[in-house]
This record gives structure tokens, sequence and C-alpha cells, in this order.
């Protein structure tokens, strides 16, 4: 028979055990793999114009996504603007058609947001994003607009797999890049994991000093 102290520690061990797991469920955003351009070091948006893109089909999702967004970026010393707010909808998916647009704006940098997946886990390395596709903030803005993931089926616990993007507009380039993934239980994409993407992926450009 176990003494008391045994019996305590037991109970101990189940309690943190129990807690781990509740951690890992109600996990946020974590960034599992993240890139920056060697170009990059003298590059900084500050008091610049900077567009908020959210790649989705979910127009709902994308308004309130590059609201927040383009928010946190002027916190963070830049002018956030929303991409929906430059263009009409039926423009915004077409690089040669967007392009334009913001471009006129007078538009240093996008950040964009674009869901990959929602039930596999994907680490992307940085090989990934020296690809044609992503090379070139124009090229990467048809690719992106043409592989936008469709929320939709069984409502389950699944990984969520969204990237990050910086480009800038003058040199048409990527600068910076990364792979977050969250723990939904809800099996969709919600304003809630919307609002902890935006906020985990501000952290990371601040912390990359991409605004100084």
């Amino acid at each position: 028979m176990k003494n008391d102290a045994s019996k305590y520690f037991d109970s101990v061990l189940v309690i943190v055990s129990v807690g781990f797991v509740a951690a890992a469920m109600a996990a946020g955003p974590m960034f599992t793999s993240t890139w920056r351009s060697p170009s990059a070091a003298g590059v900084s948006f500050s008091g610049k114009k900077v567009a908020a893109l959210m790649i989705s089909n979910d127009e709902s999702l994308r308004v309130s996504g590059e609201e927040q967004l383009a928010r946190e970026l002027t916190a963070l010393g830049m002018t956030g603007m929303p991409a929906y707010r430059m263009m009409p909808k039926e423009e915004l998916t077409s690089a040669e058609r967007a392009r334009p647009w913001f471009e006129r704006a007078g538009i240093d940098g996008i950040v964009s947001l674009r869901p990959v997946s929602l039930d596999t886990r994907r680490n992307d390395g940085p090989t990934v994003w020296t690809q044609p596709n992503y090379s070139t903030l124009w090229g990467y803005y048809g690719y992106g607009w043409s592989t936008v993931y469709v929320f939709g089926g069984a409502r389950e616990e699944t990984m969520l797999v969204v990237e990050t993007l910086v480009h800038s507009v003058p040199k048409n380039a990527l600068v910076w890049a990364g792979v977050s993934t969250t723990t939904n239980p809800k099996g969709a994409l919600d304003r809630k994991s919307v609002t902890e993407l935006v906020a985990a992926a501000v952290k990371e450009i601040k912390e990359e000093r991409l605004a100084r």
C-alpha cells in the first residue's frame, strides 16, 4: 500500500499532467519556422505605409483581420492600411489588377497572412521561401490567391497552419517569412483565432526590428 506521501505526489502528478494537456489544447499560435532575407538588415517600415492583407475567401474574417492587423502595425510606428479599403474586392485577387492600386496608394510594404492547412502539421523551412512563387511580391501575390485554403467539413480539433509574409513593394521582394501553428478545437478560423494570429505575427515583426 502507498503511504500518504506517495498518494500526495501521485495526485500532484495527475494534476500537473492534466494541466499540460489542457495547455496544449488551448495553445495559441506558435511560430515553428521563420526566415529573413539576407538583404533585410537595412529594411525598416517605420513611418511608412504598410498594407495589411488577409488572404481568405471569407470576406468577414478578411475585413476584420485586416482592420486589426492595420491597427497593430500602426501601433508599431507604421501607417497600417487594410487592403480591402484600397480597391474593389474584384481587383484584390489578381496580381496584375491589384499591383497598380498598391503602388498608387504609396504602399512600401505588405504584411500578408494566409491559412495554409487545417488538419496537417507543416514546418516549411527557408527553402520554400526561395522558390520562384515566393521570391517576388507579385509572383507570390497571384500564387497566394490561387491556393487559398477553403474551410469546411467536420469540426474537430486540428492544427491550423498559417504563413505570415512581409514583402517590400519598391523592391518587389520577400523580406521576412514565418509559419505558425495553432491548436484549434473548433476546426475553423474564427475571429478569436484571427486575433491571436495577428498578435503573434506583429510580435514577430517587432522582434525582427522591421519597425524601429
